[in-house]
């Protein structure tokens, strides 16, 4: 499994969790939730523009459309691709720290298996399988996942601005970064579903309160 295609699902999936919330989801607490994955995705572009020497020109999270306007990074192609990377990184390492320090290690962040397409959900799951709605660390850990993909997820601007390092990506093959992607699509992933329930749930309630007016 290359990075380029670890990179790109992780930009394809987290850009359907955000249709999600957009389509089917658009209420003032998944806006709340957004703005959270928001400001830790810009903050990390932030972050490594700093590092790598690129100007910070514009750091906007709570607009329509958040971003990070900056210059040209000191390290050419590496600085732009870290750059424009850095939300995966930056977004796992919240994620790791909210679970260390806030909820005691409560959960095991596993990588996802793209070996055999039979295999894709079993990380997924296996993720869900450890909620509890008996306990808090449950429900702190689905609220934040409920916008993960627009913390996580590199925008298509991102993927634009490293393009030929993309291509050159998909040739390249590294045990501990793939490692890194894939828990970040497992997270994504788990996102989607916990989505697509809560979007089967909201339908059924607006059917049963139809009939009951209707009745």
């Amino acid at each position: 499994m290359s990075l380029g295609l670890i990179i790109l699902l992780i930009v394809i999936f987290g850009y359907i969790s955000n249709w999600l919330n957009w389509r089917y989801l658009n209420y003032k607490i998944t806006h709340y939730l957004y703005y959270i994955g928001a400001f830790v995705h810009e903050s990390s572009h932030a972050l490594l523009c700093i590092v790598t020497g690129a100007k910070i020109e514009e750091f906007k999270v709570f607009v329509a459309q958040p971003h990070v306007v900056h210059g040209k990074s000191k390290f050419a192609f590496i600085g732009n691709l870290l750059i424009s990377s850095a939300p995966i990184f930056g977004g796992l390492l919240f994620l790791f720290l909210v679970n260390h320090f806030v909820l005691g290690n409560f959960f095991t962040f596993n990588s996802i298996d793209l070996t055999s397409w039979q295999n894709v959900f079993h990380g997924p799951l296996n993720l869900i399988m450890q909620m509890n709605p008996i306990h808090w660390q449950s429900w702190v850990l689905l609220l934040l996942l409920v916008n993960v993909g627009a913390m996580l997820g590199p925008s298509f601007q991102d993927i634009k601005n490293i393009w030929l390092t993309l291509i050159i990506l998909f040739f390249i093959q590294s045990y501990a970064l793939e490692n890194i992607g894939l828990i970040a699509l497992n997270l994504i992933l788990v996102n989607i579903l916990i989505q697509v329930v809560a979007v089967i749930i909201i339908a059924l309630v607006k059917k049963i309160n139809i009939k009951t007016s209707i009745n």
